[in-house]
């Protein structure tokens, strides 16, 4: 199983025009976490999308070019590309630049995104937010296995055997379709059999073990081999040498971020007693020292049969020296103990 990082940029908000000072040190971070984690033997690192004033990064591509140039091995993904409100061809296009730059290490994960500040931004009704999503996926599909493109929707405007540039290192860009527990789309990554990420971001993981089967059911349905998904699991993680220490350090920046977004979406406050539920060993939760945090990955392996982990990191608060020795310790500790219980693929 591969195992990975994922992360959306936090930053204080600044509100400003220029002078963005605290965008410009969490740039810098993210550099050090992908080049520890890429020096450390972790797999993937992978960057989302968003377009607000607490996240740093609305063009992950840009980001990741920059990672590329100091690292060696390790994945480079997005962690999603909004690709609803995005032109196909833009996407391709950069994200195949990144696979020339890195060596063959570029990978899209496309989803419909979580937030709808993009929608507006670039001129979409929200209305439309499935039919661009499912329009634009194909799109790309099709970039993605021709050099010439003919091709017409509703959305955009048509290609008539156009080529699309340039072409990436690999063969073809791995493409992963990112949901949150949405049925159809779920249904749709099996029918395409496209790599599926699902993040668990509350409530206990066994929940999503009917969507991760309905997954296998509609790629077997359209006549591919279930057994050959590709298929990952993404979860908030912050890992110290002592359990308590790591919930009592977390708990601040988490509760902040999700109380923050949670007044947004008319969500009740979360509660310390509700986090630490979270915790527990069928909670969702990747928070604790290195044997709880892996013995949590290996038992929800057992039950979902995931190829890849990511862990995601927030950092809000936290001091960066303390985010790093999480990363550390997720990598040198965490994942020896995985990877000798589960194998590596």
């Amino acid at each position: 199983m591969e195992l990975g990082l994922s992360t959306f940029g936090e930053i204080p908000i600044e509100h400003l025009s220029g002078n963005a000072v605290n965008s410009h040190r969490r740039i810098g971070q993210l550099m050090q976490e992908a080049e520890m984690a890429d020096e450390l033997g972790l797999d993937v690192f992978a960057l989302g999308e968003h377009h607000r004033p607490d996240f740093v990064i609305s063009a992950p591509e840009v980001v990741l070019a920059g990672i590329a140039a100091v690292t060696k091995r390790i994945r480079l993904s997005s962690a999603v590309t909004v690709l609803s409100s995005a032109d196909p061809v833009r996407v391709f296009q950069n994200f195949a630049s990144l696979d020339l730059l890195s060596g063959g290490r570029a990978e899209i994960m496309a989803g419909r995104g979580s937030f709808i500040e993009s929608f507006p931004l670039f001129g979409y009704e929200l209305d439309d937010y499935d039919k661009l999503f499912t329009e634009k996926l194909g799109l790309l599909m099709k970039i993605n296995e021709s050099e010439l493109v003919s091709w017409s929707g509703t959305h955009r405007a048509p290609i008539k055997n156009l080529g699309v540039y340039p072409s990436p290192f690999q063969e073809q860009l791995p493409i992963w379709i990112a949901v949150g527990g949405t049925p159809a789309s779920v249904v749709r990554a099996g029918k395409l059999n496209l790599p599926l990420t699902i993040a668990i971001l509350g409530g206990q993981p066994v929940q999503f073990l009917p969507l991760i089967k309905l997954y296998r059911e509609s790629a077997a349905k359209a006549g591919h081999d279930a057994a050959k998904l590709q298929f990952a699991v993404n979860q908030h993680m912050y890992v110290a040498e002592n359990s308590q220490q790591a919930a009592d350090k977390f708990w601040p920046v988490y509760s902040k971020m999700m109380n923050r977004i949670g007044k947004e979406r008319g969500w009740a406050p979360i509660t310390r007693e509700q986090f630490e539920y979270m915790r527990m060993p069928n909670g969702s939760l990747m928070v604790g020292n290195p044997e709880e945090v892996a013995e949590k990955i290996i038992s929800e392996h057992r039950i979902f049969g995931n190829t890849r982990f990511l862990a995601q990191i927030i950092a809000g608060d936290i001091p960066h020296d303390k985010i790093l020795s999480s990363i550390r310790l997720f990598a040198a500790e965490v994942a020896p103990l995985v990877r000798k219980a589960i194998g590596k693929s």
